[in-house]
């Protein structure tokens, strides 16, 4: 008779919009061109009083524009005295100097990725990271998903949760996202008649907040991608499931 275990692919989805690729940003360009030349020229005389510095600020911006999608000799200079173009020039730095925001962008690459920390759920933001966990078996140290045996008469996904709160602590806001699981692996044995099969059963889990706070039973843990589970896990459990993992 087989011994059932359950185990839980914790999941913490991408906090970042993915970065685009060569071909992509050469696409959106192409396409923004392509929107620039065939768009109705916009009435800047309904919405700007003729002369003003507002509507000079808008030509400025719309010739930097041209610039940017066609080159930097395409957009023709209005006909103004240099001196005339100067004081616009210093109002419009002294309009955006007002409306300047002490508003900075944070960087895409978090500190936990430079340090290399393994335990931040902040790393690797552009991409979905698992929770491994290290502990010692017949041995030997491994690293591999939360698991552990399902109980008599208990459903395998709360035999699941109860396992991912025993080993991993209860500090977590975590979801199982469904009661089937998503995989399934059964590690190879040498006899099959002297000894039970042991099978594991997978069920996705997503974390909202909070963080791991390991078990007596638990020597370490990691929030990895993909590619770095593979070189922490033997290959007969990377085999059984590197095709319910995301690749991004």
């Amino acid at each position: 008779k087989p011994i059932l275990h359950t185990a839980v692919i914790l999941n913490r989805a991408p906090l970042l919009t993915p970065s685009p690729t060569p071909f992509e940003r050469a696409f959106y360009a192409y396409q923004q061109r392509i929107r620039r030349a065939l768009h109705n020229p916009f009435p800047s005389e309904f919405y700007f009083k003729q002369g003003s510095l507002l509507e000079a600020q808008f030509n400025a911006e719309e010739r930097f524009r041209e610039r940017v999608a066609w080159g930097p000799t395409f957009a023709k200079e209005d006909d103004v005295s240099p001196e005339r173009k100067a004081a616009e020039q210093a109002a419009i730095d002294q309009m955006a100097l007002q409306e300047r925001s002490d508003d900075r962008l944070m960087p895409r690459v978090h500190p936990s990725d430079t340090a290399r920390d393994y335990h931040s759920l902040d790393r690797k933001g552009r991409r979905n990271i698992y929770l491994l966990i290290r502990r010692m078996e017949d041995g030997e140290r491994i690293w591999e998903f939360p698991r552990g045996l399902a109980g008599l008469g208990e459903l395998l996904h709360q035999a699941a949760q109860r396992e991912l709160h025993a080993q991993c602590g209860n500090r977590m806001d975590t979801w199982i996202v469904t009661r089937k699981p998503i995989g399934m692996y059964k590690p190879p044995i040498e006899d099959l008649h002297s000894s039970p099969q042991n099978i594991t059963f997978f069920f996705k889990a997503q974390i909202m907040a909070g963080q791991v706070r390991p078990g007596k039973s638990v020597e370490d843990f990691a929030w990895v991608t993909k590619q770095e589970i593979e070189k922490r896990v033997n290959k007969d459990y990377w085999k059984g499931i590197q095709d319910i993992l995301s690749d991004h």
